[in-house]
């Protein structure tokens, strides 16, 4: 119970914007417990103390439960609908507060975690969780509702009020057990249940390579073997379910029989009359059955959303990136890395005592084999990840000092197979530029060398793209992604194996779009293909996570085997 109240004071913090309409959820909530109880005690005492020649008084407490029962019904709806505004809207921000928090986390903490994880606790967990304000809520209010049954009985008889009264004590007890159980299955069942999520999830993402890699058969086998053990899992909740149901239905069967024996001794012995008897037995459902099932029902609901709050709450748990307070407005784009050393396990080095300057408008190219460090450098320099040892500087300041504003405005990473979103091209253009006019759309294009391929687009601008772009080419992806930095404006612009695994025709219009950037940006290419990279200001050389040489292409050319060595590579690979 403690950690329900602690969990609710948690889910209240989001909903508090609607603590009005919670207010008047209560409210209903207590007429219709007030309702339930006045009207067995009335019905009660209209059968056992009116007689034939009361006529009169019965009719006119017959209109008052009518009129009751119809201000029941209306308070009902006014129920509901306060509850649908707070449940809807707590789940809003609590949604919300989870995608923030998300976006938050450390790139190391979410490079170990399934994005399914994700997906499931912010669409699922908060949906459960939240049934606690409207199904809880409602069992809640049914089980005081069904404590002025018991008011009633014992103003009617005292002795069966304890007979109700222990009856529904081991009842209570068994439904205990019974939720306990059922609580620590239905935990592992949701571990299975987000396994097979996990797996659907990468069925669904990487249908085409499980396709070209021909493992259809063997991931399909893998996910049966998954659904198994989800279904095992289910099996073995629903049968706690089933089993105790029968224990208790049993007891319940059991109870009844002693029930009505005892009333027929009572009444034999002139204790109670027979029509008391009567009352005292249609009683039976609301104390011994429908008080049971709600109770039930409700620490099934406390269990279901303690356990949604634990894996909800849990995201919010995650480490998050940290940023300085220091913002600059207009930034020039000079970069320093002084002694940086970095690992993402302990004990191997991906980079060892980085030492390099770039200057503001320059064009930088980063080369070396695959593994050496050169993206890590880009992770580093946009504070995806944090260096073990030295510092990065832009413009002259501590990159920890900067806020998260000030580095992610200005520094623009374009990978070699950028994520597009399921939108048009207007649409995700949209997304670094709200205000976004159809000038600025086309300009962009075309800087881009990205406005003939609009114009072979269906619906051209409004072309929806599909899940990442599917409707485009890997260099068409890396061209709108081009775009985008045009429209953001940011002084940096890395560039990460932009023109890798492209086509000649491609390349040359990457590269022309690169020159386009050029000028008042500091621009960094990292290039397995060289020849988009000549005519740099500087090449830095990287091998085993250290920089083993710079300059100009010309001057690595003349001296450095790796440089040339990888030259070679590069015209052997073209000329395949």
């Amino acid at each position: 119970m403690r950690e329900t109240i602690k969990n609710l004071k948690k889910v209240y913090f989001y909903g508090k914007e609607f603590k009005i309409n919670l207010i008047f959820e209560v409210l209903c909530s207590f007429i219709r417990v007030i309702v339930a109880v006045i009207i067995p005690l009335i019905t009660a005492k209209q059968i056992v103390y009116y007689t034939d020649s009361a006529w009169k008084q019965v009719i006119y407490v017959s209109i008052i439960l009518i009129l009751i029962s119809l201000l029941q019904n209306i308070n009902t709806i006014f129920f509901r609908k306060n509850t649908q505004v707070f449940r809807r809207g707590t789940v809003k921000n609590i949604q919300l507060a989870l995608s923030k928090s998300i976006l938050k986390i450390k790139q190391s903490e979410l490079d170990k975690s399934s994005l399914s994880i994700f997906v499931e606790r912010i669409v699922n967990d908060t949906d459960k969780m939240s049934l606690i304000f409207t199904s809880g809520m409602s069992n809640l209010t049914s089980i005081i509702s069904s404590i002025g049954c018991f008011i009633a009985i014992l103003i009617i008889n005292y002795q069966i009020f304890i007979y109700y009264l222990c009856v529904s004590t081991i009842l209570i007890f068994l439904y205990l057990i019974r939720t306990k159980k059922y609580g620590i299955k239905d935990n592992e069942y949701r571990q299975e249940l987000e396994n097979v999520s996990e797996l659907t999830y990468e069925l669904v993402r990487g249908v085409r390579d499980i396709k070209m890699l021909n493992i259809k058969e063997n991931f399909i086998e893998n996910l049966d073997k998954n659904i198994d053990k989800q279904i095992l899992k289910n099996f073995e909740m629903r049968n706690v379910d089933i089993m105790y149901n029968f224990y208790t239905d049993s007891l319940i069967n059991i109870f009844e029989f002693f029930l009505i024996l005892f009333l027929i001794y009572l009444t034999v012995h002139n204790v109670i009359d027979v029509s008391v008897a009567i009352v005292l037995f249609s009683y039976k459902s609301n104390v011994m059955l429908n008080i049971m099932e709600k109770v039930s029902n409700l620490l099934l609901e406390f269990n279901n959303f303690n356990i949604s709050c634990n894996r909800v709450f849990s995201v919010l748990s995650f480490q998050t990136e940290k940023f300085g307070t220091k913002h600059l407005n207009n930034i020039k784009g000079n970069i320093t890395f002084q002694n940086v050393c970095f690992s993402y396990n302990k004990g191997h080095k991906v980079l060892e005592n980085i030492d390099f300057t770039i200057n503001s408008g320059q064009t930088i190219g980063i080369v070396g084999k695959s593994g050496v460090g050169k993206s890590t450098i880009y992770n580093l320099l946009s504070k995806l990840y944090e260096p073990v040892s030295g510092h990065i500087y832009l413009d002259g300041i501590d990159l920890n000092k900067l806020d998260e504003e000030t580095i992610r405005s200005n520094i623009n990473v374009i990978s070699q197979n950028p994520y597009i979103f399921n939108l048009s091209i207007r649409g995700n253009l949209k997304l670094v530029k709200k205000d976004l006019t159809e000038r600025e759309m086309i300009s962009a294009c075309k800087m881009a060398c990205l406005d003939e391929v609009v114009e072979n687009l269906p619906n051209k601008y409004e072309t929806i793209l599909g899940e990442n772009g599917v409707m485009l080419s890997g260099g068409q992806k890396q061209r709108l992604a081009i775009a985008r930095a045009f429209l953001q404006k940011t002084k940096i612009i890395l560039f990460d194996e932009a023109t890798s695994s492209l086509d000649n025709e491609t390349q040359i219009k990457i590269k022309k779009a690169i020159d386009n950037l050029k000028g008042n940006r500091t621009v960094v290419i990292i290039a397995h293909r060289l020849s988009t990279i000549t005519d740099c200001d500087k090449i830095i050389v990287l091998e085993n996570g250290k920089i083993i040489d710079s300059g100009s292409h010309q001057e690595l050319f003349n001296r450095s085997k790796t440089y040339q060595r990888l030259w070679r590579k590069d015209l052997a690979n073209k000329k395949k």
